[in-house]
């Protein structure tokens, strides 16, 4: 008979995984839909979000962060592909890394898949 293993007995919500992202900053682009050969659609889009005004622990000059963004929710992909570059948006998702080929060999790319998106505030002007 297998020996059993006792563990424990601890609140498990404690310990539970997250991967719950949360940004609010501006449409780079026109957001760009394509048909992946799986035969789903993605919408895909860049977001700027400003960083917070340096600190003097803070080594990098970069006053923005670039993040790739993904759509594959139909409502999300409609409502995305309306907006225009410099809209404030607020999106709501999980990060994910996608693999993929290029120059020949392996890479991968992290990106936000997008659950939910709303457009906070028009592009000035």
């Amino acid at each position: 008979m297998p020996a059993r293993t006792t563990h424990a007995t601890t609140d498990d919500s404690a310990h539970e995984a997250v991967n719950d992202i949360r940004l609010r900053g501006r449409l780079a682009a026109v957001a760009d839909e394509r048909e992946l050969p799986s035969g789903d659609t993605v919408v895909t889009f860049r977001l700027v979000v400003d960083r917070p005004a340096r600190t003097a622990r803070s080594a990098s000059s970069a006053r923005v962060d670039t993040l790739d963004c993904a759509a594959f929710a139909g409502p999300v992909r409609r409502r995305v592909q309306h907006w225009q570059p410099g809209d404030i948006l607020e999106v709501q998702g999980s990060l994910r890394r996608r693999f993929f080929r290029a120059g020949g060999g392996p890479a991968s790319r992290y990106e936000v898949e997008v659950a939910a998106a709303t457009r906070v505030a028009r592009a000035p002007g």
